[in-house]
């Protein structure tokens, strides 16, 4: 895998339910994503990265699971300009597993929403799923 130069922001975010353990979610989140730092004390959980390099464990699996049409899919879909999104089953992600949620209430304790920010949006994505 070749990590290109492109300038990003990578924001991961997560509300935590009352059965949940606050730690837990935030493992969850650092297990896919192990670059990104904390931005918030409270809940909701917001985490963010400027490192390319956070969207590596994403990048694999697209790739060795071949999902690249269900990650295109969703990333042209809620394309925005310069952003887009999507969403992470996150007790997926706990055990250290990637799992793209199409829907918002297909992760029965809520997802994690990953946004992407890119001047080379374009570019970002067609990388990520190429």
């Amino acid at each position: 895998m070749r990590i290109p130069n492109i300038d990003c922001k990578i924001e991961m975010f997560s509300n935590v339910n009352p059965s949940e353990d606050e730690e837990k979610v935030r493992i969850s989140i650092l297990n896919i994503f192990p670059y990104s730092k904390f931005t918030s004390k409270k809940p909701p959980l917001k985490a963010e990265s400027t490192d390319i390099s956070s969207l590596e464990k994403i990048y694999e699996v697209i790739h060795s699971k071949q999902s690249q049409k269900a990650y295109k899919r969703n990333l042209e879909n809620n394309l925005d300009s310069n952003s887009t999104w999507f969403y992470l089953n996150k007790q997926a992600a706990f055990v250290n597993k990637i799992v793209i949620c199409d829907e918002l209430d297909e992760s029965p304790l809520g997802p994690i929403r990953v946004v992407l920010t890119s001047k080379q949006i374009d570019r970002l994505i067609e990388w990520l799923i190429s």
